[in-house]
């Protein structure tokens, strides 16, 4: 029996796929062309699908998660995944931040960032209403380098990680039970698997509360993120050191 190496395989369909792109066939007609680019590019995205869903569940397998809690998981099944990436687009789409983060294939949102993450979500009555993903640094960086620079990080500290894609469903104007389980998941991912630091991008609007957690520090001020119209901070945030009111409103 011989045994396929199942990324191997799917990065040389994708190789294969670009260079089909590439090319068109001049003896036929532009519309053909054009079908074809579409059919190709259609595939190209399942591909990328397969390869992220692959590398994602599996490097999740690798992290130390050792909680049981009722509602708040570390995604080890593709159903989640895919439940995961379908509430971020859902969620991303009524709130009108599809231009900053598109989704890959409609109705599903994913990255190559999420083959270096830890995702979390929170589920409650068979229904995902929160996730966020505390990505590892890779050759990939981190995705809020497209806005600033974290080399000046990488050399404070020997593994930085990033906090991204919170996403809570409902929204509240308190500190809704997704809210609060998904930082004490965030604390526990960073806690458990030797991250020196995290970063984080937030809204200005926000860094009130993030105050209060602790161990955070403001290390970027803009006045835009990517094509989101809104003033946002870069943040430090060394859970090791929260305060007295994380410990209270989210590790009991």
């Amino acid at each position: 029996m011989f045994y396929i190496n199942r990324n191997v395989a799917l990065n040389q369909l994708e190789d294969l796929i670009n260079e089909n792109l590439a090319s068109k066939l001049a003896y036929m007609p532009d519309s053909f062309n054009i079908q074809q680019e579409i059919a190709l590019d259609r595939l190209k995205k399942r591909v990328f699908l397969e390869k992220v869903v692959e590398e994602t569940t599996t490097f999740n397998k690798k992290i130390n998660w050792d909680h049981e809690m009722e509602n708040l998981k570390l995604v080890n099944s593709v159903e989640d995944l895919i439940g995961v990436f379908k509430l971020r687009s859902d969620v991303y789409t009524s709130i009108n931040y599809q231009n900053e983060f598109p989704d890959t294939i409609e109705g599903l949102n994913f990255d190559k960032y999420d083959e270096k993450s830890a995702i979390i979500y929170y589920k409650k009555d068979k229904q995902i209403t929160g996730t966020t993903r505390l990505i590892f640094d890779s050759e990939y960086n981190l995705p809020s380098e497209e806005k600033y620079s974290f080399d000046g990080m990488r050399k404070e500290y020997k593994t930085i990680g990033e906090l991204s894609r919170l996403i809570v469903k409902h929204q509240s104007s308190g500190l809704s039970m997704e809210f609060k389980n998904l930082m004490k998941g965030a604390y526990l991912l960073f806690m458990n698997n030797d991250i020196d630091i995290t970063l984080l991008g937030i809204k200005k609007d926000h860094y009130k509360l993030y105050t209060k957690f602790g161990g955070s520090e403001i290390i970027a001020e803009l006045n835009g993120y990517g094509k989101l119209k809104l003033e946002a901070l870069i943040l430090s945030w060394n859970p090791s050191q929260v305060s007295n009111f994380f410990k209270r409103s989210f590790l009991r």
